[in-house]
């Protein structure tokens, strides 16, 4: 028996886009979209059985980068071990899903790159309130975790003056897209994480991203036709 079962680009590409096409989008406190059913069921299994144990939550500053060395970019080498990984990758990499993306949140993607981080927070991880850098052209995030508090893992969401507003539901496969902006103040308050909390989050960059490493295709910009 296949296990975890093989999930096509296609199946993957197709789900994504609806999702996408039936966001709902808000306004307050800066626009961004809520996606449900982002990803098939199979390729859901497929990242979640990925051998890769959750990094060890030491000091940290409320970023990202107090960790650099343990995070996990979906790249070349991913995408040659992994099967979720590559049909994940090839699905993002298609045209029309780009095309989708680009029409619902109105920005230009033809020439930028893909970048997938697959994120696992265990006890002791936090985000500071911060917006994500331009050179990021949308920023996803979908919720990949279980568990019986999961559903206040969701994102934090703050006002222009960094006064908390409010947080995204911690629905399994359920997610938030959001162009940075001057506006997009988001994180991760300090609470109990009893297991693990699981997320991928996708990027297309502008072509001047300097970490080539980070990329799923460093050689393969995105394409609209």
């Amino acid at each position: 028996m296949q296990y975890p079962p093989l999930i096509s680009a296609g199946e993957i590409a197709a789900q994504f886009r609806r999702s996408v096409r039936s966001s709902e989008r808000a306004d307050v406190p800066f626009r961004h979209w809520k996606v449900k059913a982002v990803f098939p069921a199979d390729l859901c299994t497929g990242l979640l059985t990925l051998p890769i144990a959750p990094p060890r939550v030491g000091k940290t500053d409320g970023t990202r980068n107090s960790y650099d060395d343990t995070r996990c970019f979906i790249t070349p080498l991913m995408r040659a071990k992994f099967p979720a990984c590559q049909a994940l990758s090839e699905a993002m990499q298609r045209p029309q899903v780009a095309r989708a993306m680009a029409e619902t949140c109105e920005i230009g993607l033809a020439g930028s790159y893909l970048r997938m981080e697959y994120i696992q927070d265990t006890d002791g991880a936090w985000l500071e309130a911060h917006r994500d850098i331009p050179e990021k052209l949308f920023s996803m995030v979908i919720y990949l975790f279980t568990g019986p508090d999961a559903a206040e893992w969701g994102t934090d969401i703050y006002d222009e003056r960094q006064r908390w507003v409010g947080r995204s539901s911690g629905e399994f496969d359920s997610g938030v897209i959001f162009v940075p902006g001057p506006a997009t103040w988001h994180g991760f308050e300090p609470r109990p994480i009893v297991g693990v909390r699981r997320l991928m989050e996708i990027n297309y960059v502008r072509s001047d991203w300097r970490d080539r490493s980070q990329l799923a295709f460093p050689d393969r910009p995105i394409r609209l036709d």
